[in-house]
């Protein structure tokens, strides 16, 4: 159910019903994007199934879905179609246009081709802990994590989230152990990791499926590597790999996660995945945050 995820802490005087959640939620409905449109983002349906809730309460933990719909339009086209009204422009006029014409020349041009673009959609899974007052977006990218979360914010208005800071950077942290050979409590270290330079040759270095606690990896940490990645497991139940932004990337739920699990419907499957990634990841959190010497809370 969720693959990557960035953490907001959600301000402390945000309450809300499960019904007034849903209101807003419908209020902001998705819908493709216009003729002339370049992108629509909204909110659909968690579970799949047209016309079920917009919002999702299994466990106590509330789940939610954006989708956002993009047209396509590739640089190269612009360019040419750009160029061609220019060159019509200084053949009737016998003057090429200048900066500031040329720049409302593109916006003409993409205004005639968007009607003829193609639309991608992606969704996004969003998850609400109402009991931590956590956010949770699973996105790779932290440009898109921070887009949803705002446009979140925007759809229910009374609420306030700011990303989840740790007193130790995790990239401080994960040197550490890598030195030390010594994880936190409840954590091990995998077989996978990144380390680069902060100097102006950017060097990086990669492991993947290879031992870790080596001489190696401890000198490229000592010549001044930084890890901005980490190969790591929880309990033996989860395993993920941790960011030098504290995104919490390649989540995978091990076996021992699913054992006792009987086969269900697509409907009841959505509740115990929900459930289970749920019930997992709301221990591995704050386990995660203590390792990283627990939370900084912003203007203390």
């Amino acid at each position: 159910m969720f693959k990557n995820l960035t953490v907001y802490r959600i301000g402390p005087d945000w309450s809300a019903s499960v019904a007034q959640i849903e209101e807003s939620l419908y209020k902001a409905r998705f819908v493709e994007c216009g003729a002339t449109q370049q992108q629509s983002s909204g909110w659909v349906e968690p579970r799949g199934i047209k016309h079920a809730p917009l919002v999702e309460k299994v466990g106590g933990q509330l789940l939610l879905k954006l989708m956002i719909e993009q047209r396509v339009l590739p640089g190269a086209v612009i360019k040419r179609r750009t160029e061609e009204i220019a060159a019509k422009i200084e053949q009737d006029t016998g003057r090429k246009p200048g900066k500031k014409q040329t720049k409302e020349i593109k916006e003409q041009a993409m205004l005639e081709l968007l009607p003829m673009a193609f639309t991608k959609q992606a969704s996004v899974n969003v998850w609400i802990d109402p009991e931590q007052r956590l956010l949770l977006v699973d996105s790779s990218s932290q440009g898109k994590a921070d887009e949803v979360a705002s446009f979140l914010v925007k759809t229910l208005e009374t609420i306030a989230v700011s990303q989840l800071h740790t007193k130790q950077s995790s990239a401080v942290a994960m040197s550490e152990w890598l030195v030390s050979g010594e994880p936190p409590a409840t954590f091990t270290v995998d077989r996978d990791c990144e380390l680069k330079s902060a100097d102006e040759m950017k060097s990086v270095v990669r492991y993947s499926r290879h031992l870790l606690d080596i001489d190696e990896v401890r000198q490229h940490i000592t010549s001044g590597k930084v890890p901005t990645k980490l190969g790591m497991s929880w309990e033996g139940r989860v395993s993920f790999m941790l960011t030098d932004t504290m995104q919490i990337k390649k989540l995978t739920f091990l076996d021992v996660v699913f054992e006792g699990q009987k086969a269900a419907s697509k409907d009841e499957a959505f509740d115990a995945d929900a459930a289970i990634a749920t019930g997992e990841l709301s221990q591995l959190i704050p386990d995660l945050v203590d390792a990283l010497g627990g939370e900084q809370v912003m203007g203390a």
